[in-house]
C-alpha cells in the first residue's frame, strides 16, 4: 500500500484512508438509484436494471483510474445535472425521430462516447491543463467556497426531500424553515408532516454529532455522525411510523441483472439512429455535454484539492493531467456500459474532510460502488436525510477559503460573489465558473486591464457566452 500509494509522504495512514473512502461513498451513494431513476423516468424494467449496473461499473472504472493514475482521493459517478441533461436528450430523440425511448437512449450514448473521445484527444495535448491554468487565480480561490454552499444547499435543500399525499417533494429548507409557522407546513404536508420533521431532526441531529466529534479531534467524525443520523432514522421509523426500514432487503434484490444490461445498455450503440438526429444536432449536443463536463470536473478538482492542500501558491495541483483522463475513461466506460456522463463529485469533500489524501480513498470508494451489485439493498437503507448532515458539514468547512480572497479587490471579488450565489442556484459548477470568467474578463477589459487576461481566457469566455445564449 505505502509503495503505491505514497501514504507517508501524503501524511496519511490506511486506517484514514479506508474511513475517508467509506464516507465518501455513503455520501454519494444516493446515486445508485437516483441515475437509473432519472434516466429511465423511474420506469422499472430492463433498462433501468442496465443503467443501474453501468452506474456502478463505469464509476468503479473511472476510481480505479483516480487511484492507480493520479493517486488523488477524488471520486467519480454519473454527474447530476448531466444525467438530466441526457434525459432530456433522449426524450427529444424519441420525439423527434419515432424512434422508441430505448432506442432513443442508445443513440444517446454515442454522443456520451463522443464526448468521451473528445475530452481525451484534449487531455492527451494538455488542452484541458491549459484551460485549468488560464483560470484566474481570484476566480479559483472562489470555486471551493462556491461548491461548499452548493453542498448545503444540497444538504438542506434537495437531497432528502417528503412526499405526502398532498404531493412534493417537501424539503427542509424551502418549505420546513421557510413556512410562516408550524401549522402553514403542517398544513401543507399533509400526512408527510411528520416525515418532513424527522428528516430535519435527522439531519441537524447528524450536523451537530459531526461538529462536536470534529471539536474533540475524533478521527471517522464524518463517517460517525452519519451512522448516529441513520440509526436515529430507522429507530424513529419504527416507533413512530410503523415503517420497517430494511423491509427492502429482500433476497432476490442480491442477485445482479447481467443480463438485463446485455439486453440493453451493454455496447448498444444505434448508429442508424444517429443519422435520424442529424449531425448539426449531434455537433451541438456533444459541444455542450463538452464545456459542462469539463468546468464541472475543473471546478470540482480545484475546489476539492484546494480545500485538502493539494495545491501549490499558484493554485495548481500536481497530476492534474492524470486526474482528468481518469474522468475521461469513466465517460468512455460509462457510454460503453450504458450511462450518463460520469465526472468527479463534489461530494468527494466528505472524503477529504476524513481525512482522505490518496488514490486508496477513492479505491476503497470504487470497491464499494461494484460491491453494490450484489449489495444494493443494504446501501438503499441509508437515509438521505443523514448524508444531508454530512454535505452541510463539509460546506461549512469548504466556505472557510473565502479568507483568501481579496474583498477589497472588486476584480477578484466580483467574479467570487457571482459563483457564491450562481452555483447552488444553477446546480452547475460549470456554468458558475463561466460566469466568473465572463464578469472577470468584462472588468478588466472595460477598466484598461485587458492587457491582464490571457488569450485562453478570453477564448473560454466567448465560449460560455455562446453557450448561454446561443447553444439551444
Amino acid at each position: 500500500m505505502e509503495k503505491i500509494f505514497k501514504l507517508k509522504a501524503n501524511g496519511t495512514t490506511v486506517k484514514t484512508e479506508l474511513m475517508a473512502g467509506l464516507t465518501t461513498f455513503m455520501t454519494m451513494a444516493y446515486i445508485i438509484a437516483l441515475n437509473p431513476n432519472l434516466l429511465t423516468g423511474f420506469q422499472q424494467g430492463p433498462l433501468w436494471n442496465g443503467v443501474f449496473l453501468a452506474t456502478c461499473i463505469a464509476s468503479a472504472i473511472a476510481m480505479f483510474c483516480m487511484a492507480f493514475l493520479a493517486n488523488k482521493p477524488f471520486a467519480l459517478a454519473p454527474g447530476m445535472g448531466l444525467n438530466s441533461f441526457f434525459a432530456i436528450v433522449v426524450t427529444n430523440i424519441a420525439a423527434i425521430s419515432g424512434m422508441t425511448y430505448l432506442a432513443s437512449y442508445q443513440t444517446a450514448l454515442i454522443i456520451i462516447l463522443l464526448e468521451g473521445i473528445v475530452f481525451l484527444i484534449l487531455t492527451l495535448l494538455k488542452v484541458r491543463d491549459k484551460i485549468v491554468d488560464a483560470i484566474p487565480l481570484g476566480v479559483r480561490l472562489g470555486i471551493a467556497p462556491a461548491i461548499g454552499l452548493m453542498l448545503m444547499n444540497i444538504g438542506l435543500g434537495s437531497n432528502a426531500g417528503v412526499y405526502s399525499s398532498k404531493g412534493g417533494p417537501f424539503f427542509a429548507m424551502r418549505d420546513f424553515f421557510g413556512a410562516l409557522n408550524p401549522s402553514t407546513i403542517a398544513t401543507n404536508a399533509g400526512d408527510g408532516y411528520g416525515q418532513l420533521v424527522l428528516t430535519v431532526a435527522t439531519m441537524f441531529i447528524g450536523l451537530f454529532v459531526i461538529v462536536i466529534l470534529a471539536k474533540k479531534k475524533i478521527k471517522g467524525a464524518v463517517l460517525i455522525g452519519m451512522l448516529v443520523a441513520s440509526v436515529v432514522n430507522w429507530a424513529a421509523q419504527f416507533i413512530f411510523f410503523g415503517n420497517n426500514p430494511f423491509a427492502g432487503i429482500t433476497a432476490d434484490k442480491f442477485i445482479p441483472p447481467f443480463a438485463d444490461m446485455a439486453e440493453t445498455t451493454l455496447f448498444k450503440f444505434n448508429w442508424a439512429g444517429l443519422v435520424q438526429v442529424g449531425w448539426a444536432s449531434v455537433v451541438t449536443l456533444v459541444i455542450t455535454f463538452c464545456i459542462i463536463d469539463m468546468f464541472d470536473t475543473i471546478g470540482t478538482l480545484v475546489g476539492t484539492a484546494s480545500r485538502a492542500g493539494m495545491v501549490d501558491e499558484n493554485g495548481d495541483m500536481p497530476q492534474m493531467k492524470e486526474a482528468l483522463l481518469s474522468d475521461v475513461v469513466g465517460t468512455v466506460a460509462g457510454a460503453c456500459t450504458g450511462t450518463s456522463t460520469v465526472t468527479t463529485f463534489v461530494e468527494s469533500a466528505a472524503g477529504v474532510e476524513a481525512g482522505g489524501r490518496t488514490g486508496l480513498t477513492a479505491l476503497t470508494t470504487g470497491i464499494l460502488f461494484l460491491a453494490c451489485i450484489f449489495i444494493a439493498p443494504v446501501a438503499a437503507v441509508i437515509p438521505a436525510a443523514a448524508t444531508s448532515a454530512a454535505l452541510i458539514y463539509v460546506g461549512v468547512l469548504m466556505l472557510q477559503g473565502l479568507k483568501k480572497v481579496n474583498f477589497d479587490d472588486i476584480d477578484q471579488f466580483l467574479p467570487v460573489a457571482l459563483m457564491l450565489i450562481a452555483m447552488p442556484i444553477s446546480g452547475s459548477i460549470g456554468n458558475a465558473i463561466g460566469l466568473g470568467l465572463i464578469s472577470y474578463t468584462v472588468v478588466k477589459v472595460f477598466t484598461g486591464k485587458f492587457k491582464e487576461v490571457s488569450v485562453l481566457t478570453y477564448v473560454i469566455s466567448a465560449i460560455f457566452l455562446v453557450k448561454f445564449f446561443l447553444i439551444v
